[in-house]
């Protein structure tokens, strides 16, 4: 390390409130692990900002000695893009703060929150928002990249919900975006990602959401295309209220998804609903008439629900999208001849989830190019070893390749890695790349936050 790096790395760490880690510093290795284990990197500084003048501290150290930024909330990509090997991590997980106006049904949320402070904050309330289908989530990667989650279809997406950003730009100023200020900007902010500065907080609009309730229905291989065919109708003539996802797992799941009585794979239905659970009952009668193995209906805190589908952090990853035009009974059947072969015995999980409602009828002004896709297939592999890595990452893949005949061509930019241009253009809509770009000129000319989904300036 230069004589002018480890000055300025001293005064750092006398003017941050937060942490700051070295590579030689006690709790370095805890502080670089992000979800994803096989992201194994290594930054050269990890600066934990406490607030926003940390933000602004920590950038400007950044550019002062030329280094990559990248920025951490929840640290959920796949691709890893809250990390870097030998350049700059600004971690914002202590920044989690969430503060509930109940009379505006609006939220503020701070960067570095996961979906879980928002939703355990929001629910004394009776109040909620769309909101990632993993508590541990980010909350800001989740809005900033277009957000999916359980009430989509009754709220819109994530973006949706968006009423405005505290941003740091890349030369340390900070600023505001709404439909009032810097609207340019906040239009890009509804799907762009995190690449025309760092989010220190977001606000957002909150829906009245005092009841919801769950229907987790577990099938035996034998009878997934019936599930699968019988919850489409149950979806199409149901409420938009109505969600959830058909979840082919592999392996022994977690608590309210166990493994079959002879210990393989189930193809389990979960139908969620933002209202009371004796409507849900009747909605998902077609569903619990179907021969099943077992059941759980019951009324949940909407905060309880979204732990769901945890998984924790530490296993290796990868996981991809495609978003579809309908699901026929073709697609059924190709949707379930490939959730038979999974690549390892546990740690796979394949799922289908419904869109429309909301998602459609949003404003198509947002950067969200999937708005006219019905359904979703989000496969999602999870293992161990090493050595497994090249066919888990081919069975997504795979399955991508199965459900592709049915696909829009557009995709969610949060369910993808590093997949190349082409999905980039996919992910953001064609029709949005020069404006974006632009954008992208005003506030970050140099590129410096271009551990993203990474829009180039034009």
């Amino acid at each position: 390390m230069s004589s002018k790096a480890h000055t300025a790395l001293v005064e750092l760490r006398e003017d941050l409130d937060g942490d700051v880690f070295a590579p030689w510093d006690p709790g370095y290795d805890e502080a670089r692990a992000v979800f994803n284990a096989r992201v194994d990197r290594r930054p050269a500084v990890i600066a934990q900002c406490a607030h926003e003048a940390d933000v602004v501290r920590a950038v400007c150290f950044g550019r002062e000695l030329d280094l990559n930024i990248a920025v951490r909330g929840g640290g959920h990509s796949v691709a890893g893009m809250g990390t870097n090997d030998t350049g700059l991590v600004v971690d914002l997980r202590r920044m989690h703060g969430v503060t509930v106006d109940p009379v505006a049904e609006a939220v503020r949320v701070e960067g570095g929150a996961t979906t879980g402070h928002l939703d355990r904050a929001a629910q004394p309330y009776g109040l909620a928002t769309t909101g990632a289908r993993d508590s541990t989530t980010g909350v800001a990667g989740c809005v900033l990249g277009g957000g999916s989650g359980w009430l989509e279809r009754s709220c819109g997406v994530a973006a949706d919900n968006l009423l405005g950003v505290e941003l740091v730009t890349a030369r340390g100023d900070r600023i505001h975006a709404s439909t009032d200020e810097n609207p340019e900007l906040f239009w890009a902010l509804h799907g762009g990602g995190g690449n025309f500065g760092v989010a220190t907080a977001l606000t957002l609009k909150l829906y009245e959401v005092p009841e919801f309730a769950l229907a987790l229905v577990h099938y035996l291989p034998e009878h997934a295309r019936e599930a699968v065919r019988t919850y489409r109708e149950v979806i199409g003539s149901g409420p938009l209220e109505a969600a959830g996802a058909v979840v082919r797992q592999s392996g022994p799941p977690a608590d309210l998804m166990p493994s079959s009585p002879a210990g393989g794979p189930l193809c389990s239905v979960l139908l969620t609903y933002a209202g009371s659970c004796e409507d849900l009952r009747k909605l998902a009668e077609p569903l619990l008439a179907l021969p099943h193995e077992a059941e759980v209906v019951t009324a949940i805190p909407y905060a309880d629900a979204q732990c769901l589908l945890d998984r924790p952090p530490g296993p290796r990853h990868h996981w991809s999208a495609e978003y579809l035009s309908a699901a026929p009974d073709d697609f059924v059947d190709a949707f379930c001849a490939v959730a038979d072969s999974p690549p390892v015995p546990a740690g796979t999980r394949q799922m289908l989830f419904p869109l429309g409602g909301a998602v459609a009828d949003a404003p198509d002004d947002h950067v969200v190019p999937y708005r006219d896709a019905t359904w979703a297939v989000h496969p999602f592999a999870g293992w161990a070893e090493p050595a497994d890595d090249e066919r888990c990452v081919e069975w997504v893949r795979d399955v991508r390749a199965a459900v592709r005949p049915w696909s829009t061509g557009a995709v969610h930019l949060n369910f993808a890695g590093d997949e190349g241009r082409d999905r980039l253009r996919a992910g953001l809509g064609p029709q949005n790349m020069w404006r974006l770009g632009a954008v992208k000129r005003r506030y970050d000319p140099d590129n410096v936050f271009r551990f993203n989904h990474n829009i180039k300036p034009v």
